[in-house]
């Protein structure tokens, strides 16, 4: 009987030293299959971004390209990051309110940088915002025209430099003495957008900002859409370019961070959209019902996440219009100056 009982307790000791082992060896091989990613800070992550200098300089003129009844618009320069930046700026005519000028800082959207220059295309925008009494100031983004350093990479979404350069355009127009430093806000189409969100994440002080057609959605949804865009499609050679950059640059840094399903907190790190918590201001949307080039979804999920964050927004759908909102162009052109006229111009 005792050595039976001996015998029982000496193959249940088995049996448990068995199993520990086995779990011990599990945990080890699940250990070594779990991938390990950089944790290095990458400059596009919004806490990255929120711990730099953006201390812009003194904005030079370069030429008076028109001198008119309303306003003289000027090509102009400043320095972001040691970059001699360019940009367009109109500065309106006629007695200056006592604080001075409201200003626009104005994001244009994705324009191959070797063919970009200056003073072509959003011109119709930029004289209706100069018409509504501002200071209307269009940077040229590193590596477009005769702007120095070289063009972000990933299409203009791997590197944060283009907002680090609106963001210096900011303090440049701030310091401009014509400017109320107080009242200023921002206008972004397309990626213009995207740098519009970011850097109203980053800087507290813009005080409203008007995303027409953004690329506005988090990462990892701009990478579901876009990433291998370039393949299998019917694209000019810009097109082919820019998607072709958009691919190499998510491959290179998912090798390094990892996929947006690998590791979500990363690319949760370096999209606006989980920063909205912290947004300066109002925003107001506008996006065409049948814009081929930047989903209508894109805003629809950016107005949720304001809706879930209870920011302040308006929303605009434009049926049967497309990606520059043309046929309705007027209207949301109004829109877009009495939201500017609320929340920057008669701003308390």
């Amino acid at each position: 009987m005792y050595d039976r009982r001996c015998c029982r307790f000496a193959l249940c000791f088995s049996l448990l030293v068995f199993c520990c082992f086995l779990s011990i060896s599990t945990e080890n091989v699940d250990a070594q299959n779990i991938p390990e990613f950089s944790s290095e800070p990458h400059p596009l992550q919004i806490e990255i971004m929120r711990k730099a200098d953006y201390p812009g300089s003194e904005i030079t003129i370069e030429s008076i390209e028109i001198r008119g009844l309303f306003y003289t618009q000027y090509v102009v320069s400043y320095f972001s990051e040691g970059y001699k930046i360019y940009a367009l700026m109109s500065v309106p005519e006629g007695e200056k309110p006592p604080q001075g000028w409201p200003a626009i800082i104005f994001n244009h959207g994705y324009i191959d940088p070797g063919v970009y220059r200056t003073k072509e295309r959003y011109f119709r925008s930029f004289e209706a915002l100069s018409l509504a009494g501002y200071i209307v100031f269009k940077p040229d983004y590193r590596g477009h025209g005769f702007s120095e350093g070289a063009a972000a990479i990933g299409g203009g979404y791997g590197d944060p430099g283009y907002t680090v350069d609106v963001l210096n355009a900011l303090a440049a127009v701030r310091s401009f003495p014509e400017t109320d430093p107080n009242r200023v806000g921002m206008w972004g189409h397309s990626m213009g957008g995207q740098i519009t969100l970011r850097a109203m994440v980053v800087d507290k002080d813009i005080r409203a900002g008007v995303i027409w057609a953004g690329v506005v959605s988090p990462y990892p949804e701009i990478i579901r859409k876009w990433y291998r865009f370039d393949r299998g499609q019917n694209l000019n050679r810009d097109d082919l370019s820019w998607a072709s950059n958009f691919s190499s640059w998510y491959e290179r840094t998912a090798e390094t961070f990892g996929t947006t399903e690998e590791n979500p907190d990363f690319w949760a790190s370096v999209s606006p959209n989980d920063y909205l918590a912290d947004l300066s201001g109002p925003l107001q949307l506008h996006h065409g019902h049948d814009d081929t080039v930047v989903p209508l979804v894109w805003s629809e999920i950016l107005s949720w996440e304001l809706k879930a964050n209870r920011k302040p927004y308006e929303f605009f759908v434009y049926d049967d219009d497309d990606h520059n909102i043309n046929l309705h162009f007027a209207q949301a052109m109004a829109r877009t100056i009495r939201f500017f006229d609320r929340y920057v111009k008669h701003a308390p």
